[in-house]
């Protein structure tokens, strides 16, 4: 599925630890340092595709044309709480900085012991069972939050590492070899400041269309690309367009998949698609969106995440690292 796109580079930044200590001595200076701490897919891209997010037929029986670092600080799990530890004035800065209205909300510590998940009813394969990566939209949980994940690899925006670095917004990242390939260092960088890396295939195809060995290359190859580029390999994967069958979940196990994420809501920069009739966010709903800027939708990354940020934030939900609840 190649696309006409804006490549950028990955670029420096600065540290987030150099702007909020500035920010910081600012407010202690200003006297405010007292405190405490349904579906997506756009309407262009899918029209022409099998419904997202269900099992595809068995290999064979309904062919689809497919599509063709530097130094830093590393995160660690609790890295995720860093700006919980500013004060609101802070807090509010950083969140004015970047045009949101307010200061994200704060996810609760990650679970001591992770929810069990199991495939969603409807999403099942022909012959599967529980030994299967499981394949959801939703962690089931009680904690009023939200996962943010973004596909593919296109677009190489420094300003988006920068902005979710300061404003502590934790995603996950579903990559595509042949849209990150120009740039590894990029997702280096992003994988430095505590972004998981997972797969989304070498190529992008329709997997239900392939037969077992082309399915074998596009999954496992791109376990193996990851592991050896940035040194750990996924146990998340996201087919492409949502769509899979028995051998791919079969073959993602064997090359070390544990979960299949899909997803509940799809995030643009100017408006949000649902999977549920509700249209609303639930605890534990997964949120999809792409690496994609102006080039290919009408606004930046940033203006992405300010956009998602808002609805999430003006429901009363955080967004949480996926990782520590899968």
């Amino acid at each position: 599925m190649p696309r006409p796109e804006r490549r950028r580079g990955s670029g420096g930044h600065r540290p987030a630890r150099a702007v909020l200590a500035a920010l910081l001595v600012a407010a202690v200076g200003s006297g405010c340092a007292s405190g405490s701490g349904g579906q997506g897919g756009g309407e262009a891209e899918h029209r022409e595709r099998p419904a997202a997010g269900n099992p595809g037929p068995e290999a064979g029986t309904n062919p689809a044309a497919g599509h063709p670092g530097g130094a830093g600080r590393v995160r660690v799990p609790g890295d995720a709480h860093e700006n919980a530890q500013l004060t609101p004035a802070v807090r509010a800065r950083l969140a004015k900085k970047w045009g949101l209205d307010r200061p994200p909300l704060i996810a609760p510590r990650p679970p001591a012991v992770k929810p069990r998940i199991t495939t969603r009813e409807g999403f099942e394969v022909k012959g599967g069972d529980d030994s299967l990566p499981p394949v959801f939209t939703t962690v089931p949980t009680k904690d009023r939050v939200v996962f943010l994940t973004m596909d593919d690899g296109s677009e190489k925006d420094p300003e988006l590492l920068q902005m979710m670095d300061e404003l502590d917004i934790p995603y996950s990242a579903f990559l595509s070899d042949y849209e990150v390939s120009d740039n590894y260092g990029y997702f280096g960088e992003a994988q430095r400041l505590g972004v998981n890396l997972n797969n989304h295939t070498l190529n992008h195809p329709y997997l239900p269309g392939l037969s077992h060995a082309e399915q074998k290359r596009e999954i496992c190859d791109e376990q193996d690309i990851i592991e050896k580029r940035f040194g750990k390999r996924p146990r998340l994967f996201r087919p492409p367009y949502g769509n899979y069958n028995g051998d791919t979940l079969r073959i993602a196990k064997s090359c070390g998949i544990k979960a299949v994420p899909l997803w509940n809501a799809e995030a643009f920069p100017d408006h949000m698609e649902w999977r549920e009739e509700d249209q609303d966010l639930h605890p534990g709903d997964i949120i999809l969106t792409h690496f994609r800027g102006r080039a290919e939708w009408d606004g930046s990354m940033a203006d992405l995440v300010r956009a998602v940020m808002k609805t999430v934030t003006d429901r009363g939900y955080a967004v949480a690292r996926l990782e520590d609840y899968v």
